[in-house]
């Protein structure tokens, strides 16, 4: 089960045993009647919960809950039998509005039969003390009640704002102006028809966003019906602040209210055609409407989302495996904050992340046990805040969160690349709430790095970590770093399949929002104009880092101002980072200097800064220069974290930098690893710490034949680095293998690295390369110089073998003209050269 509920509230717990315990007025008639005549009318933006039951007699009570405090609290009671379909309490619990629905007896109904009686009360009730009870309205048809809680931290409002829902398609808001009298007693300030508004006409569907109190409807127009959204501020003033077309049919639907409380008596008496539709919104600035429909063929399931953030919807069909489970009468759309979750019992749960919906390896598709939800009932619920379901029929409040240690579960047992990366990525966002899940992510990519063919765990980790650790902090952030390394997904998901469709974006009709709409308005914008392009990318930095690197062997390093400020950077990324981490690490890293990963780091922050800037230019340059050390300084704290798990899980210690040993099986496991991180590395152009080259390769020399370790030195898996040719002179001593060893690494030294080692090897083959290095040296300085003497006078006579005879008297001259490229080292000169060409000589003739 991977979404887990948890209880809430529960009028069977949580308010019979205190009606029971009340007097006789409240108390109820009989527990047996308990269940019929008690039930939940509505969920206030504070969480309190308002209840009705039957009292002594036929009395009618309104009770309170208070889930903060676990109190209840009795508002009202009529004293006669009512029925009650909606009710509504103001923040201060001064005023109460409550709805009934005319239920006479057959008696009743023959006295009243020649009297006008509307069949719908709406009754405005002073409870501070109780008071004043006036009718707000006396219609035919049901209508529903709501008060506004604009803002929440306001403890007292001169003026009251009341929503009154009518299902003859409109919506009125009454301004409610009070006083209070005595210091206590709270009245309604006019006794006249209340001040009133009319919010919406013609509608067919309307849902209300209590925590935002933003009101959604629908309008049917002649060519395509209008989303619209009136938003609700605490100048007690309304906008409509957006207008979204439609592509659905629904011209010929039935009038349908969301979260505007419960009527028990609504779903016997549900018209067929009535809509089953929900918005869901997100602090990000995405938006998105959520439809089913009924589909032609009994064992197929079809709904849409329309990523109104993104402009466009997507439509799936799900195909049902199993025919004898019960089925409720429509699929239940869940908000889970960053996923919105499909659910049909019995068959299938689908969690799509509506922050990236783009590619459908990022939406979880579950049946069986996996789409589970223990105790989510089959009746009607009601989705009213983030995570928070209403059953609206038991009167039960769940929250609804993901289950960790499910989704970790069913990371392992994935068989399909795309049900682990969409878990992969799932986990990721619930890394923040514990950093032993974000260990158990590490196990699973370290057992499964040869698993997954369609993209690599390590970069998926590495780049979903730092989008989910840096995009909260900073507005628009989200839109600048990569949340993913896959350009595509071309993959198919078994038993569903999905339409995209362009649709058209919404219009804000409000400029300069704030919140929700300000972040809104930036996803349109991006849609609209540079969405591809603002997505930070590493190809510009491999270009550049390239540059920098063939430049360095093509010429002597200089120190230039704009080197100087990459290496900068790349110490203040490294000082960073060491401040984050006061303990010694396990590994043995950061212990030598990183000539092209320093490089790396610093080009990258610098490139990286230069992105933001273009984009972020209100955040400011100390704000941006400190997002880009934290990136990078988390890129390289997120690679060491895998390497301490890895270390930690094979008990390895620093001891591995012994290059005189052969490695064990653990060892080689670990080189494996560090092999697959070089690659994801490289892959995404990716500084690594320094000195993690330096371990790689004494890895390599410990566990790997010769053969093998050349072949991955040759292909660029293992580079050579000073530090680890130096320690792998001073560990090995000259037997036969080792000297086949240090040769055959000698040969493939880079130039500088190649001329310190060759100072600690003294050996026939280090001086024979050692000549060979001055020659070539010599005879490249001598190559642009004309020399007059010719060449009869320059021969010695010293050795009866001419060709060396010309080259020595050759060099001899070189040297004398104040060429000697290695002036410091006395000892190597044409004499040198001489002596060891000619010991060469004899040991390949075997005299």
């Amino acid at each position: 089960m991977l979404l887990q509920l948890s209880a809430e509230f529960d009028l069977q717990s949580d308010v019979v045993p205190w009606l029971l315990a009340q007097g006789p007025a409240a108390a109820l008639d009989t527990f047996e009647k308990s269940a019929a005549t008690l039930y939940t009318v509505n969920v206030e933006r504070n969480g309190k919960i308002i209840y009705t039951w039957k009292g002594s007699g036929r009395n009618t009570c309104i009770g309170l809950y208070d889930p903060l405090n676990k109190h209840n609290e009795h508002l009202y009671t009529f004293e006669k039998d009512l029925h009650i379909i909606s009710c509504s309490i103001n923040n201060e619990k001064t005023l109460l509005v409550a709805v009934s629905f005319l239920q006479s007896t057959k008696e009743e109904r023959v006295n009243h039969l020649l009297q006008p009686v509307s069949k719908c009360l709406a009754l405005l009730i002073e409870i501070h003390p109780i008071n004043n009870v006036r009718v707000l309205k006396a219609v035919d048809s049901c209508i529903r009640v709501q008060f506004l809680y604009p803002v929440a931290d306001k403890s007292s409002f001169l003026e009251n704002q009341l929503l009154l829902i009518s299902e003859d398609k409109y919506i009125e808001q009454f301004h409610i102006h009070i006083l209070t009298e005595d210091h206590q007693k709270v009245v309604i300030q006019k006794t006249g028809q209340l001040p009133r508004d009319r919010v919406v006409d013609d509608l067919i569907w309307a849902q209300w966003d209590m925590t935002e109190q933003r009101l959604f409807y629908i309008v049917p127009k002649e060519s395509r019906s209008i989303l619209k959204c009136v938003q609700f501020y605490p100048d007690e003033n309304f906008n409509l602040i957006l207008e979204a077309p439609l592509d659905i049919p629904l011209r010929e639907t039935g009038l349908k209210f969301v979260n505007f409380g419960y009527d028990n008596s609504q779903d016997r008496e549900m018209d067929p055609r009535s809509l089953n539709l929900k918005v869901f919104t997100n602090k990000t600035g995405s938006f998105c409407l959520c439809y089913s429909q009924a589909s032609n063929i009994p064992k197929e399931v079809t709904y849409s989302v329309s990523f109104l953030h993104k402009g466009y919807s997507k439509t799936f069909t799900v195909a049902l495996q199993r025919t004898d489970y019960p089925q409720m009468k429509e699929v239940a759309f869940l908000d889970l904050d960053y996923y919105v979750a499909v659910y049909l019992p019995g068959h299938f749960l689908h969690l799509l992340n509506i922050q990236h919906p783009d590619l459908m390896c990022y939406n979880l598709f579950l049946k069986g046990e996996d789409a589970r939800i223990n105790m989510l009932p089959k009746s009607p619920i009601q989705s009213l805040f983030k995570s928070t379901i209403w059953d609206c029929c038991s009167g039960r409040l769940f929250t609804i969160r993901m289950n960790e240690c499910s989704l970790l579960q069913f990371l392992r047992n994935s068989k399909l690349d795309s049900d682990r990366l969409a878990a992969l990525h799932c986990a990721l966002l619930h890394v923040r709430n514990t950093t032993d899940l974000e260990m158990q992510i590490i196990q699973w990519i370290s057992e499964n790095l040869s698993a997954c063919y369609t993209f690599n765990p390590i970069q998926e980790f590495i780049i979903a970590s730092l989008y989910w650790s840096m995009c909260p902090e900073t507005s628009k952030l989200d839109k600048l770093l990569p949340y993913t390394s896959l350009l595509y997904w071309n993959g198919i998901i078994p038993g569903i399949t999905c339409i995209t469709d362009i649709i058209s974006l919404p219009e804000l009709k409000v400029q300069n929002c704030k919140g929700f709409w300000e972040k809104l308005n930036l996803n349109l914008e991006c849609v609209k104009y540079t969405e591809p392009q603002l997505h930070y990318n590493n190809n510009v930095l491999r270009r550049e880092w390239y540059k920098l690197l063939s430049e360095e062997k093509v010429e002597e390093r200089r120190t230039t101002t704009y080197s100087r400020n990459i290496f900068d950077n790349a110490k203040k990324v490294l000082s960073n980072l060491a401040a984050w981490n006061l303990e010694e690490r396990l590994v043995p890293l950061f212990q030598e200097e990183d000539y092209q990963q320093r490089l790396l780091m610093g080009l990258m922050v610098a490139q990286l800064k230069d992105h933001l800037m273009r984009h972020l230019q209100y955040v400011g340059k100390k704000k941006i220069d400190q997002i880009v050390l934290d990136y990078v300084s988390k890129l390289l704290d997120l690679i060491c974290r895998i390497m301490e798990a890895i270390w930690r899980k094979y008990s390895l210690q620093s001891y591995i930098l012994c290059l005189d040993e052969r490695g064990s099986a653990a060892e080689f496991a670990a080189f494996h690893i560090m092999s697959r991180i070089l690659e994801a590395a490289n892959g995404m152009c990716m500084p690594l710490p320094p000195g993690f080259h330096t371990l790689h390769m004494g890895l390599g020399v410990r566990c790997l034949p010769l053969h093998t370790l050349l072949h991955y030195i040759d292909n660029g898996v293992l580079q050579l680095t000073e530090t680890c040719a130096v320690k792998l002179w001073k560990d090995l001593d000259n037997t036969e293998k080792n000297e086949k060893l240090k040769f055959s690494i000698f040969t493939r030294l880079p130039e500088a690295i190649g001329h310190k080692v060759s100072q600690l090897w003294d050996h026939p083959v280090n001086s024979n390369c050692i000549a060979r290095n001055y020659v070539k040296l010599l005879l490249d300085k001598l190559r642009d110089r004309q020399h007059n003497r010719p060449v009869a006078d320059r021969l010695s006579v010293r050795v009866e073998f001419l060709p060396l005879n010309y080259l020595a008297d050759m060099l001899a001259e070189v040297e004398d003209q104040g060429l000697n490229p290695l002036e410091e080292e006395n000892n190597v000169n044409a004499k040198f050269v001489e002596e060891t060409a000619l010991k060469h000589t004899t040991m390949l003739l075997g005299l």
